[in-house]
């Protein structure tokens, strides 16, 4: 089989029977036996690209696509920009299943390349992009430092994609030598069990339903708005985290270890039977924590429920601590630890997926166990004296505000 070169393809104008005439591109393509067969695609219009030379731009990042075998002409990728702009349409194409990013990270990577890479980088040429000037831009970019670190992953990730298709040398990713730390520069801190009390205080019932399993079982706000009621297991305490919703985007837990049934204990049950009696949307299919304002069709956006009412009741309750949804987790996690309870039912509590991030336990916790530690927590943030009942009850040490609202719209 000859060696392939690089190609650019033809166009021809197809006439139809019906309907506008339009562009159709024209390749060669190497068959898995080494066998050369011709392959075509309509690109558009004649309406809209209306000269060939339109039709040729519309048609670049197919033509990089159909050489990926073939070596490329120096003078190309000409800018930074038209390597991110194949690297979109390749690993971040949201229509694409990909096994290798979810749609959640798809999401995040797109927002940041156009945020912050592409309006700084994308008239460069890839070689014209150095370690020291992207070191500098990072010093000055008015981010926290983990933020920084995934500016630069991703900025790597596109140069690796360059040398993945042949585009750049091994040794052409000026990101390996940049020096940036994803070190925190803010210690999360957890709430006290009188500021989280508090707080509950202040929340209207929808958002302190939230707070509440958010702080007694440890998920990520993304996994409890993607919660629906045929998730939630009410005669046996369990629930089944099957989804993520972020920014109105529906995807897979972060990892196989977030999928795993979790437990419940009495008084989370209880406030969410509460909640689901003051809900319009209580049917097995709904989610839990459906957005009126969307018909119940989608959960609330985090970000707005933050802004509208999590920080506003923070600051009404006199809390001065930097408040998040994780600060919820954080608090859940701080307490686990603190009631010294066995590391790998912390870990798979927190649902960790590696087990480096719980102090390399690898023996399975058994479930009774995980109710146990669970439990504990929730004994601290409400009060509760005595062993914990595995049977729902009226959460007689909430406070008494947080179970009688009327349903918000959000």
């Amino acid at each position: 089989m000859k060696r392939p070169r690089y190609q650019k393809g033809f166009f021809s104008r197809l006439k139809r029977k019906s309907g506008p005439d339009v562009w159709m591109y024209r390749w060669r393509e190497i068959g898995p036996k080494g066998e050369a067969r011709m392959r075509k695609q309509v690109i558009g219009t004649l309406q809209q690209y209306p000269s060939k030379t339109a039709a040729w731009r519309a048609v670049e990042l197919l033509r990089l696509d159909i050489n990926y075998e073939a070596p490329r002409p120096e003078s190309l990728p000409a800018d930074l920009g038209e390597l991110i702009e194949h690297y979109r349409k390749i690993e971040l194409d949201r229509s694409q299943p990909s096994n290798r990013k979810t749609d959640q990270t798809k999401q995040v990577y797109n927002s940041i390349l156009r945020t912050h890479i592409e309006p700084r980088w994308q008239q460069y040429r890839p070689r014209e992009i150095t370690s020291v000037a992207v070191e500098k831009w990072l010093a000055a970019v008015d981010l926290a430092d983990g933020s920084k670190a995934k500016l630069k992953y991703i900025m790597s990730d596109v140069f690796q994609h360059g040398i993945r298709y042949g585009w750049l040398r091994n040794e052409e990713n000026p990101m390996l030598a940049v020096r940036q730390s994803a070190k925190r520069v803010r210690i999360p801190e957890p709430l006290e069990v009188d500021e989280f009390l508090k707080l509950l205080a202040k929340l209207p019932l929808k958002i302190r339903t939230m707070g509440i399993v958010c702080a007694t079982t440890g998920l990520r706000i993304s996994e409890v708005l993607g919660l629906k009621w045929s998730d939630i297991e009410f005669e046996k305490l369990l629930f089944h985290v099957t989804r993520s919703v972020v920014d109105g985007v529906i995807g897979k837990c972060k990892t196989e270890t977030s999928r795993k049934p979790l437990p419940l204990d009495a008084i989370t049950v209880e406030c969410l039977q509460e909640w689901r009696k003051a809900s319009v949307y209580p049917k097995p299919e709904d989610w839990v924590f459906a957005s009126e304002w969307q018909d119940g069709q989608m959960p609330p956006w985090a970000d707005t429920l933050l802004d509208r009412y999590l920080h506003p009741a923070a600051k009404a309750a006199g809390i001065t601590k930097r408040i998040g949804w994780h600060t919820f987790r954080h608090t859940y996690s701080t307490l686990l630890q603190a009631n010294e309870n066995d590391v790998k039912v912390v870990q798979e509590l927190m649902r960790h997926a590696n087990v480096t991030t719980t102090m390399n336990v690898y023996t399975q916790a058994i479930t009774s166990k995980k109710r146990q530690a669970q439990s504990r927590v929730v004994d601290v943030l409400f009060g509760r004296k005595g062993k914990a009942s595995h049977k729902p009850k009226s959460a007689t040490n909430v406070p008494s505000t947080s179970l009688a609202q009327k349903p918000l719209t959000v």
